[in-house]
């Protein structure tokens, strides 16, 4: 890993799968993928923060970060009267064009030792309109939580391990010793989504650091557990926002500027 920090913030160069240590910080910070794909893991789940996407954590919460695909990672720090203006919890907000490319001048080019020149007055105008650029925009979260029962753990542990597995939530019961009513009623109560929408989510997460690492659409379909690409680039798209095609074809241009 090749990292580039100042107090404001800075850039971390990772290799597909390097992982920071554990670590919290006195003041909270956004980070952005310029390129390559980032898992950000709290106790209250994996956020996955690709292309389009920034994320958010708070002061004092306890985190740490993975690379998918060789990363290019952009950090920021908010004073706490900026950090006011988001939540007071992990979040992951779409990124419109402007708060990217504000993201990349307070960190400035990857090739770059230093630290961007900017005025502290400058820094500061620059600051608000990021933020005030995600306090416009939706959350979009690529929300992964983390389950906290027994059988829900177990049957997560079996599908991050073979994301094309297509049983049914009363087939993955069989081994949990749980029926599928029980067990649909602990995600929606524990998780906050269906079966369905949990390993959906899980699926586009694979899919991510699939193609990250260069797969075509057709094989990362088939890896994930789509029947078909048609199918996976419907649900690609309305998770992501774009097709998988054109999200390879941002990630190689974002890796070579």
């Amino acid at each position: 890993m090749t990292s580039h920090v100042w107090p404001s913030g800075g850039r971390h160069s990772w290799p597909s799968g390097e992982a920071s240590a554990a670590q919290s910080h006195a003041r909270g910070h956004l980070v952005y993928a310029a390129g390559g794909v980032l898992a950000v893991h709290t106790e209250r789940g994996t956020s996955i923060v690709p292309a389009n996407r920034v994320a958010w954590t708070p002061a004092g919460f306890t985190h740490y970060h993975r690379a998918h695909g060789d990363t290019d990672m952009r950090i920021v720090f908010l004073a706490p009267s900026l950090a006011r203006l988001v939540p007071d919890r992990p979040a992951v907000f779409l990124a419109s064009g402007l708060a990217r490319e504000v993201l990349l001048a307070l960190t400035g080019p990857s090739r770059n030792d230093d630290a961007p020149h900017y005025s502290r007055p400058a820094r500061s105008r620059l600051l608000r309109v990021l933020v005030d650029e995600l306090h416009e925009s939706d959350e979009q979260p690529l929300h992964l939580p983390e389950p906290r029962d027994d059988r829900l753990q177990a049957i997560a542990r079996l599908l991050h391990e073979t994301p094309a597995d297509n049983s049914t939530l009363a087939e993955l019961g069989k081994a949990t010793g749980a029926g599928a009513r029980t067990l649909s009623r602990l995600f929606r109560n524990e998780l906050g989504m269906t079966f369905y929408e949990w390993r959906t989510q899980l699926r586009v997460y694979h899919a991510l650091v699939l193609l990250a690492d260069g797969h075509d659409t057709t094989r990362t379909a088939s890896a994930c557990g789509w029947a078909n690409p048609s199918s996976f680039i419907a649900a690609f798209t309305g998770i992501i926002g774009t097709t998988p095609g054109r999200y390879r074809t941002s990630r190689r241009d974002a890796a070579h500027t």
